[in-house]
Parts: C-alpha cells; structure tokens; sequence
C-alpha cells in the first residue's frame, strides 16, 4: 500500500466531507428562505488499478444535487401578492437584464412602477389580458409574456358587452299582454343607461321580447330605439325550448346624446326564462361593465388570473401567470436569487397555465417554505464532522510513517 496513495486518499475524504459540510452550511443558512430547494451531497468511490500484491487505494468524489421537485410546506399571510404553487410548475420571473428564470419564490410586492417583484428583485411574468380576450399561452418559449403590473391609472370605465335577464312570464296571461322590466348598463365613458325588456305574449306558449332604449324609444308607427328582440317557444312545463334567434344580441348605439360616448352591442343571456303559473317576476342576471371607479386592490385566483379591483366591487382581469415546467426539475442549474435556469439535463421548458396539467394551482396568500429538515441537517453536520476528523487520522498517520521511512534511510 503505497504512503502517498493514503495522504492521497484521506485529503480526497477530508475534501468530501468539507463540501458535505458546505451544503449542510447553505441549508441552515437559507431554512427560512422562501421556496429554497435543499442541498445535498452525493458520495461516489473512485477505484484505481492494483496488481502485484500491492494495493492502490482510490478516494472519494462528490456531487451537488438538490431536491427541486420536493415541494416544501405552506405558511399563510395576509398579503394577495404573496403566492404560493401547489404542484410541479415554477413562476416564470425576469432579472434587471432581460433573462427569464423559473422559481418557487413567491413572495412579490409591487415596485415603485406597479411591478410584482420578488425580495431578490425579479418581475413576475404573465400575459395580459386584452379587450377582456383570455390570453393565449406559448407552450414552448417565453414569447409574449410581459411584466405583471398592478399600477394604479386613476378613474377607469369599462363598457357593457354581455349580461343575462332570468324572467318568469305568467302562463295564465291573455295574448297581447306586455310586461317590462329593465336593466342597467354603461356605456363605453361608464354613464347608465337604462334599457327596457319588454315581453308580449303573442300566443299559447309563445312570448317575444324587446330591448328598447329609453332615451330614444319612441312608440310607432314607426318605433325607434328598438335595439334588439327575440321569440321564444315554452314547453307544457313551462320551460324554454327554443329561441329565435337563438342568441339575443342588441344593435349598438353610437353618440348618445350629450356625451359622445356609445354603447356596443350587447349579448343577453335569456336561457332562464321560464313560463309558469303565477305573477310576472324578473331577475337581471348581472351584466359587465363599470362606471367610473378607482383601483381598490386586486385578487389572485387559483387560476393565476389578477383581477384589479375597483372601488364599485367590480373585478376586471388584467393579466394571467404564467407558469413553467420541465421534465427533471431536479436538474436545473441553481442561480443567485433563489431561481433556476435551464440545465442540459433537465429537459425542455414548457409554458402554461395554473388549473392544468402538472403545472399545478396557484394559492393567494401563501408562501412556499424551505424543504429543508434543521433536525437532519445538524445530524449531517455532526456526521460530516467526525468523517472528517477520521480522514484526517489517516492522512496523520500515513505521515507520521512516511517520517519513520525517512528517518530509517537516515
């Protein structure tokens, strides 16, 4: 057994043991870190060749690796920014130079501009929504993605688009009958409008319905501010069969009088209208659109959908997070600032949404803990310990017999 080849051997564990030490070190130092991954230290033997009765002692080397794909427990706050993933994907953030990143590090806060930032600095990224339209994603790049900004742009308006009106029309009315009800929209500037539904029984188990304008409904011959009608058929049990057309949708109004402002054309969900016994009741089934309001705050969804809220109650979707996935989770390369980069192992990066797939849900008010085991770690770090002091006997004692054979030539 050659002296050297153990000097050589006990500095191979001693080095070991050191970088088992060193991730047991980063462990401690980041168990309150949010979304941290653990580190561990992986030991494989190195063999040299032996022959003639002589034996050639190898060493020990090391490997990194950490567990990205063991999720960590969940605490609560009381802040919607705060995000925390309950499944495989990572939030889809942006560094001060451009790059694009995956983490689990959920804890953001609006910057100065309205960006959602993490504590390290990095920009939650998503796509935005446009005319109301749901986004759509790139399964396979970063394309599209913009910051998610949440800044406060003062008094905003939106225009109705589509709304439903749920009535009951009495079965015992005479044909020729009328009974109104009306409904509440705003126009493109946020001003009410009201709007007249005006259901007539025109025979046995037939109804039309109009939608008149009431700022410029006039009663005919002709009639003007009639924006839209329908016809609709009732079964025995006083349930609507069929509608014509099938689809209520208004005309839109432009240059409202005194304002300059129009309303578009709206789509009415009339599909709960029912004929029974009875008075004539109606129901608005609600309708977008809102007037003029402030940004109160904003909500999270499962989904990963922001809505910014105003100060009427209305919730208006702005962005939706994005989220990302790859095969091997536990192969990508680790960069400072608790986020990761695609490694040439881990597979390729693919896009999507919260609510599908692997990707997992988003949950607002929470934050992802460490994966990391302080009890463990104390228990590596004694291990380490008494491993390196008895890799450091051997290499003592191979020197300790090297002096002797120095001192024998003597």
């Amino acid at each position: 057994m050659s002296l050297y080849g153990s000097m050589r051997t006990g500095v191979s564990g001693m080095n070991a043991q050191s970088n088992r030490l060193g991730t047991v070190a980063e462990n401690i130092a980041n168990s309150n870190t949010t979304g941290y991954k653990r580190a561990s230290t992986e030991f494989s033997s190195m063999i040299l060749p032996s022959g003639g009765g002589n034996y050639n002692s190898g060493g020990v080397e090391t490997q990194v690796r950490y567990s990205i794909s063991q999720q960590g427990g969940t605490s609560y706050t009381t802040s919607a920014s705060d995000l925390a993933i309950n499944g495989g994907g990572f939030f889809i953030v942006q560094g001060n130079g451009g790059e694009n990143f995956l983490t689990r590090a959920g804890s953001f806060v609006p910057d100065k501009d309205g960006n959602l930032v993490n504590t390290a600095g990095f920009k939650l990224m998503g796509y935005e929504y446009k005319a109301g339209a749901d986004p759509t994603v790139v399964v396979n790049g970063f394309d599209g993605l913009t910051e998610v900004k949440l800044k406060d742009e003062g008094l905003v308006a939106s225009g109705s688009t589509k709304g439903a009106m749920e009535a009951n029309l009495p079965s015992g009315a005479a044909i020729g009958d009328e009974k109104p009800t009306s409904l509440v929209v705003y126009d493109s500037q946020g001003n009410t409008r009201i709007l007249d539904f005006v259901y007539k029984k025109t025979g046995v188990n037939q109804w039309s319905v109009e939608i008149r304008d009431r700022s410029t409904y006039t009663a005919g011959p002709p009639a003007t501010g009639v924006i839209g009608s329908q016809s609709m058929t009732f079964d025995a049990a006083g349930k609507r069969i069929s509608a014509t057309p099938a689809t209520l949708t208004t005309t839109p109004i432009n240059n409202l009088p005194g304002t300059g402002a129009n309303l578009g054309a709206l789509t009415i969900d009339t599909t709960k209208t029912s004929q029974l016994g009875g008075d004539f009741t109606s129901t608005g089934g609600g309708i977008d659109g809102s007037k003029p309001s402030k940004m109160s705050g904003f909500e999270i969804d499962k989904e990963g959908i922001v809505y910014v809220k105003y100060g009427d109650g209305n919730l208006i979707p702005k962005f939706r997070i994005a989220l990302a996935t790859v095969q091997s989770p536990d192969r990508l390369l680790p960069q400072s600032g608790n986020v990761y980069s695609q490694g040439t192992d881990s597979g390729v990066i693919v896009t999507g949404f919260a609510g599908s797939g692997a990707f997992g849900n988003i949950q607002s008010k929470a934050l992802e803990n460490s994966n990391v085991d302080i009890a463990n770690e104390l228990t590596s770090m004694i291990e380490a310990q008494r491993n390196y002091t008895a890799n450091s006997k051997v290499f003592q004692t191979a020197s300790d017999l090297l002096e002797v054979l120095v001192n024998l030539k003597r």
